[in-house]
């Protein structure tokens, strides 16, 4: 039982490790005029003990959200 308490523990504490990074992302893509409609979290991914972590699906976009995206990015350091 205690095994199960730490799997379900730690897959919650990646849940929220992964909203609270899609909100950054989400705020950030914001105030840089880009709105992703399927942006969100893969919440099987969080649960996935073998992936290396959760995961954001950014999905589908229109071309000129990916204009603005691209614009926004440019220039950018790495």
């Amino acid at each position: 039982m205690h095994a199960e308490n730490r799997r379900s523990d730690s897959a919650l504490v990646r849940l929220r490790e992964a909203e609270e990074t899609y909100e950054r992302l989400r705020r950030a893509l914001a105030e840089a005029g880009v709105v992703l409609p399927s942006l969100r979290v893969d919440l099987a991914s969080c649960a996935d003990r073998v992936l290396r972590g959760p995961l954001l699906e950014l999905g589908g976009c229109s071309l000129a959200t990916a204009e603005r995206l691209a614009e926004a990015l440019a220039g950018q350091p790495r």
